[in-house]
């Protein structure tokens, strides 16, 4: 690592002020090193958007400087925006944990992205450059293969810590907590910390202690057993498997993701008993105390396994009265209202429901609540602090949690995405900023859906679109025919004839009088509709709904 007097900066590109889209940027000199490129996913209100993920206009300007993308762990808000990045920008290489390489490599070939060069991260590697010395800490999270990263740069140490929490009894490997002290030691400049747990208070609960919940529940239940988890959980799925097994269960696995899953962690040698998992016609053979079903729609979503399971729309599944329906997850914030509607739903149907509400040991959050991220602080004892990974308030409280933990006050750096947080001359401050925000993705089109097309969904959805097509003589400069109107999701028009008539009759006024006074031009007389016509409609109704004038032009003297 050269010695440079240059400075050292760190830039959010996504991470900060929401749950999800992370992508954190270090730089010096000319070299760039990019942490994490995952997505978000919309809330309600972004109408037909697939993921929201980086502006990465930065990259693209500073192309030739980036060295590397480092992935902390294989979880869809770090690698999920991997397939956009690598097509608007070149990256040499990638390094991630094997867990998450194999995720990658997935992801690319689905969307047919070639893409060679990916190296695994492991406890012992060091990546050098001529600015940056990055080696790697193991952490515990709720995936296999999680790290931190220490990056040592000319102006000092900056840790990352990733998604973490600390448990002391996991069924994973623990956190290297050795190595964390010896950097603290050492000296860290700047902590960046995950924050999404920053407003919980106390410990998580250790990922053993939800295991001996599920064992005792499966172990008392004489019927089938549904489980719903997340799929990214192989920890949580591998206690299942053995718990079925040493209760005489067959597993029958579906959606996509769950698996995906399996299949990863049975090449990675997370799951040894590939005889476990059988299919729904080998399940119909068993007795219902000898079967549990595996599946996705831990969040209500309206396509997974679950959701089709509680409609009684899946093909292979049918709900029987002695099942029993785990929730193994939390709700993620916005999906609380389709988590209910399931629930709900399963009741109906008459089978007993499990939710970590009620079993308050049948799912653990895999980040760390107040007191762990104490711990980090201690641990690091960074001089500054930066929390990352969480919405305003979470940010904010992380930063509280840091004073009390000898973190000085004037020390704690509450960013935003795009703000330019530098390292010089033994100082961290905020100075600048650079062109951070979101893109939407829709489909195969990325960033093609801007906010005036979000507002226009918006306003379709509530309020409707109404459509009128015009026959007009460009030459006569006549009206030929009645305006042709329909509406879809503005009124029943059937059932509102003489609302309809009256607005006919508004747009008949409005293109006649226009015809009369103005010099013909197709542009101008569909702004002049919708200019008159909407206040007309507001006016009538209390809507104001997309209007979408269609004019049919005829080049036809008069007979």
């Amino acid at each position: 690592m050269k010695n440079d007097l240059g400075e050292t900066s760190v830039i959010a590109l996504g991470g900060l002020g929401e749950v999800g889209k992370n992508m954190y940027v270090v730089t010096h000199g000319d070299e760039i090193i990019i942490i994490d490129a995952g997505v978000l996913f919309p809330e309600d209100d972004l109408l037909g958007i697939d993921y929201v993920i980086q502006d990465v206009s930065y990259l693209k300007n500073n192309e030739s400087k980036i060295k590397a993308l480092i992935i902390t762990h294989g979880h869809e808000d770090h690698i999920g925006g991997i397939p956009f990045l690598l097509q608007s920008v070149n990256i040499p290489v990638i390094y991630a944990p094997k867990i998450a390489a194999d995720l990658i490599n997935k992801k690319l070939a689905e969307r047919n992205i070639p893409y060679e060069n990916i190296e695994i991260i492991n406890k012992d590697l060091v990546i050098k450059y001529k600015y940056f010395e990055i080696e790697f800490v193991n952490t515990t999270h709720s995936i296999p293969d999680s790290f931190a990263i220490a990056i040592h740069t000319p102006n000092g140490v900056i840790f990352e810590t990733g998604d973490f929490k600390f448990d002391l009894t996991p069924i994973g490997p623990m956190a290297d907590i050795h190595k964390m002290a010896k950097l603290g030691s050492e000296g860290v400049k700047l902590l960046l910390s995950d924050s999404t747990n920053a407003m919980s208070e106390g410990f998580s609960k250790s990922e053993s202690s939800v295991d001996g919940t599920l064992n005792d529940i499966i172990s008392r239940h004489h019927g089938r057993v549904i489980i719903a988890t997340f799929a990214s959980n192989i920890f949580r799925i591998k206690h299942i498997v053995e718990t079925c097994k040493q209760y005489n269960r067959k597993i029958v696995v579906f959606g996509r993701s769950m698996e995906n899953a399996i299949e990863l962690a049975l090449n990675n040698n997370l799951l040894h008993d590939k005889d476990q998992f059988i299919d729904a016609y080998q399940a119909k053979n068993l007795k219902r105390n000898e079967v549990c079903i595996l599946c996705t729609g831990t969040q209500g979503e309206p396509l997974a396994a679950l959701s089709r399971i509680a409609n009684g729309v899946h093909k292979q599944i049918s709900l029987l009265n002695d099942d029993l329906v785990i929730f193994s997850s939390s709700a993620i914030p916005g999906n609380a209202d389709s988590i209910n509607k399931i629930i709900n739903k399963l009741y109906l149907k008459g089978v007993r429901v499990f939710t970590n509400t009620e079993f308050s040991d049948i799912h653990t959050s895999g980040h760390a609540k107040e007191e762990e991220l104490k711990w980090m602080l201690r641990i690091i004892k960074p001089e500054y602090f930066m929390p990352m990974h969480g919405e305003y308030r979470m940010l904010k409280k992380h930063g509280e949690i840091a004073v009390n933990c000898g973190v000085d006050e004037n020390n704690i750096i509450i960013a935003e995405n795009g703000d330019v947080i530098k390292l010089k001359d033994g100082k961290v401050y905020k100075e600048g900023t650079v062109q951070a925000g979101d893109i939407y993705v829709d489909g195969s089109r990325i960033g093609d859906v801007g906010s005036v097309v979000i507002k226009d969904r918006k306003l379709m959805s509530h309020d409707g679109i109404l459509i009128t097509i015009l026959n007009i003589n460009t030459l006569t400069r006549k009206l030929l025919a009645k305006p042709n109107v329909t509406a879809r999701g503005f009124v029943m028009v059937n059932e509102s004839q003489e609302l309809m008539n009256r607005i006919e009759n508004k747009i008949t006024s409005i293109v006649s009088d226009y015809l009369s006074k103005s010099i013909y031009s197709y542009t101008d007389l569909k702004n002049q509709i919708i200019f008159e016509l909407l206040p007309y409609i507001n006016d009538l109704t209390g809507r104001r709904p997309i209007i979408l004038p269609v004019i049919m032009e005829v080049n036809t003297p008069s007979l």
